[in-house]
């Protein structure tokens, strides 16, 4: 069980956190809501604040619960344990990659009408095949996940804000539990975070198939599998800093299954990630992970709690 002072903590981070999100919703909405126009024009300030300032909502919450309850800084989990923790910046770098890969490789492979080799749909973005200067299309898709690296450096602080909160902060607290149930009650709070932001259209647009209900819930979906690999990494690693390379890999990644596709965009189902056979990829590997005997172990014992 949590003791009396870390549910006290896990209280106050959660109560933060969720605070700041609802806080967010209420000013994108006062502003005119995440559409301007549904579905093509989105509110630019719904953008910089759902897409930026949330994601740094969770680091604020570490350093805020931090302080209310004077706990410090001791185990933030900064360290980057480089010498023991290499493998796992290696498996940050190109796992998240190849899970968005498996999963579009999948939707494909259900909807064989959907896929276009002559890359139709990114040849109509401006400037793509020539800024890629890739005509082949196998070529393309690879220098394309080059530069979603690369970009993705861009990212890391917006990275870094979650994953600080979220692995930093929140999964040690709940680790008395055991690693498995930590990580998927992780991915739960995690997902339900997001929610205010899934209700205003973010991901899955205002006129889906069940909406407003089943979006929230894929959600739910889409973020477990992804919370057992970045906690794995963290609890592994001993550092937050993998899954803070690991989470900025796959935003910048997560569409280039896109380039590929022909016909009317379905989000719900895929290619990309957020759609339930697109997901597939990281549900592979997060079972492999789950069901592995002690993958979820930690390194050390600063991770019991505390």
């Amino acid at each position: 069980m949590i003791s009396k002072i870390d549910r006290k903590r896990i209280y106050i981070f959660v109560a933060i956190v969720y605070g700041s999100s609802l806080m967010i919703a209420l000013i994108v909405i006062l502003s005119g809501g995440y559409y301007l126009s549904y579905p093509t024009i989105v509110n630019p300030l719904a953008v910089v604040l759902i897409g930026e300032l949330l994601m740094l909502a969770p680091a604020v919450a570490n350093v805020l619960a931090r302080a209310i309850t004077r706990e410090g800084f001791l185990n933030s989990h900064l360290r980057p344990n480089l010498r023991h923790g290499w493998p796992f910046y290696l498996a940050a770098l190109f796992m998240p990659i190849l899970a968005i890969l498996i999963g579009g490789a999948i939707y494909y492979l259900l909807f064989p009408s959907r896929f276009d080799l002559a890359m139709t749909f990114a040849r109509a973005q401006p400037g793509m095949i020539a800024r890629s200067g890739a005509e082949d299309p196998w070529l393309f898709i690879f220098i394309q996940i080059a530069y979603a690296i690369v970009i993705s450096l861009w990212g890391l602080p917006l990275a870094f804000g979650e994953e600080f909160g979220w692995r930093g902060y929140l999964l040690p607290k709940l680790m008395p539990l055991g690693p498995r149930k930590a990580v998927l009650l992780v991915g739960a709070i995690w997902a339900v975070w997001h929610w205010p932001s899934i209700f205003m259209g973010y991901n899955y647009g205002l006129r889906y198939w069940g909406s407003p209900v089943v979006g929230p819930l894929l959600w739910v979906w889409v973020l477990l599998p992804s919370s057992v690999f970045l906690g794995w990494l963290t609890l592994r690693s001993g550092s937050v800093w993998p899954a803070v390379i690991a989470h900025g890999v796959n935003n910048a990644n997560a569409t280039v299954v896109y380039w590929y596709f022909s016909g009317p965009m379905d989000p719900l189902i895929g290619p990309s990630i957020t759609g339930v056979v697109g997901s597939l990829g990281y549900v592979v590997l997060a079972l492999l992970i789950f069901f592995y005997p002690h993958a979820l172990a930690p390194t050390a014992n600063q991770w019991s709690g505390g």
